[in-house]
């Protein structure tokens, strides 16, 4: 059996401190850790905060190059085994934030690459958020969505678990076990060399005139 570690990265949107989807992006990850240890594989997970990405994300799709943070955060991505991504829900859809990271990665980076989508709001009529916005967008991206998306509103937080009721934990629990079943399935993403993130400071000498 592959033992050697696979990384798993959770992309949270959230805007405040603390964050309940920071909070959700944890527990789906610890979950995920969890499940894949069952079966003997360890899980290295790395956390991206958008939200201390927002002003060189903003200036990449301004300027068209990323900074060292913002470059590190997308590689970190693109090189991972597996991906959780989690975003408020604001207007019925991801946040602004949260799409706009994803617009500054390659499109043809999350090709094949499993991936869980989650969701936090007030009310749970946003739950269908996942379905209408967050799979559509990682189908475009080619990424493998697992069947369960996990929604959390603002009165799941504090279930029971009760494996015959449809309780956050509940979904927690299967939707990380189907992440867990792919990542355990498949060998570790081939990792680029060092050398494929550009780092900022040349990305500006290319710019200057001979």
């Amino acid at each position: 059996m592959n033992r050697e570690p696979v990384k798993l990265v959770v992309v949270s949107a959230g805007l405040s401190v603390p964050s309940s989807t920071r909070l959700l992006g944890d527990r789906l990850a610890e979950a995920v850790r969890q499940s894949a240890a069952d079966d003997g594989r360890p899980v290295e997970v790395r956390v991206v905060e958008l939200r201390d990405l927002a002003v060189d994300i903003a200036n990449n799709l301004v300027t068209g190059f990323a900074g060292r943070t913002l470059a590190e955060a997308v590689a970190a991505v693109t090189e991972a085994d597996g991906l959780i991504a989690v975003t408020p829900v604001f207007s019925a859809s991801y946040s602004g934030l949260f799409k706009s990271f994803f617009d500054v990665i390659d499109p043809d980076a999350l090709t094949d690459k499993p991936v869980l989508i989650a969701a936090t709001g007030g009310t749970a009529r946003h739950s269908l958020a996942l379905e209408h916005a967050l799979r559509p967008l990682f189908a475009y991206l080619r990424a493998v969505v697992v069947p369960t998306a996990v929604y959390a509103a603002s009165e799941d937080w504090g279930g029971s678990g009760d494996p015959l009721t449809d309780t956050l934990p509940t979904r927690i629990a299967r939707a990380a076990g189907e992440l867990a079943g792919l990542l355990v399935a498949r060998p570790p993403a081939p990792r680029p060399p060092a050398d494929t993130v550009v780092p900022f400071e040349q990305q500006l000498a290319a710019l200057r005139p001979e």
